[in-house]
């Protein structure tokens, strides 16, 4: 697990254990108090590593972006293309929200702090200069950013359902192609694109990101404490 500090243990139990109570709980429902204590350790012990469960998240939210839009290139297997990937990445996420309310909580968490947009827009930013750079010629680091600003309040709207809300397939249309639309998809690959992620199984491909997701966090961080040990070992 690359941004885990291996020679410190307790910050990775406490990486380990929260992860498995965010999805078990939900991030909102899960306490740093509640944290500690499973990871065997003081309140005043974890917030030295980690002054906030925000700090803690932030960590997750990470691994994340980096895993979840592996699997999107995956699953569309366009070659060059990523726009169809790009496309399922929201579609997925908002599939996942319905399908598991501890979910929904942890993406608009992450939505909603600043510590963790900011590392959703850092990736984000540079995802979107490499599947729309070729549609904004001449665009600047800075209106990429500013771009990023918007998509972001886009995929925090599409996410944040209330009982009034349309249905996914409706919100994620309106979504997309509001996006696509902002950097110049012309209109009927707009079309062709919606049409094609809205075909696809997207929920029951939003379910084996989550379950292979759970199952790449548990094997990073067993094998950080292996590392750890095997370390621990040698001296």
């Amino acid at each position: 697990m690359a941004r885990v500090k291996k020679e410190n243990p307790t910050r990775i139990m406490i990486i380990k254990t929260a992860t498995e109570m965010f999805f078990e709980r939900g991030f909102s429902q899960t306490t740093v108090a509640a944290v500690a204590k499973a990871a065997g350790i003081s309140t005043g012990n974890l917030t030295f590593h980690f002054p906030t469960k925000e700090h803690i998240l932030d960590e997750l939210v990470k691994m994340l972006c980096d895993f979840q839009w592996r699997a999107m290139e995956e699953a569309t297997d366009e070659g060059k293309s990523s726009l169809l990937a790009y496309c399922l990445e929201l579609t997925t996420m908002a599939a996942i929200s319905e399908e598991s309310e501890q979910m929904r909580d942890f993406f608009l968490s992450a939505y909603s702090s600043p510590m963790t947009l900011e590392s959703i827009r850092k990736n984000d930013t540079e995802k979107l200069r490499k599947v729309f750079g070729e549609y904004c010629g001449g665009w600047s680091e800075g209106q990429f950013e500013e771009a990023e600003c918007i998509v972001s309040g886009i995929e925090y709207a599409t996410l944040m359902t209330t009982e009034h809300s349309p249905a996914l397939p409706e919100r994620i249309g309106g979504a997309l192609n509001g996006i696509l639309l902002l950097f110049g998809i012309p209109e009927e690959l707009r079309r062709q694109k919606l049409q094609k992620v809205l075909a696809l199984d997207y929920r029951a491909v939003g379910r084996k990101l989550l379950e292979d997701f759970k199952k790449f966090t548990k094997e990073e961080n067993n094998k950080a404490v292996e590392e750890l040990l095997a370390a621990y070992k040698l001296n």
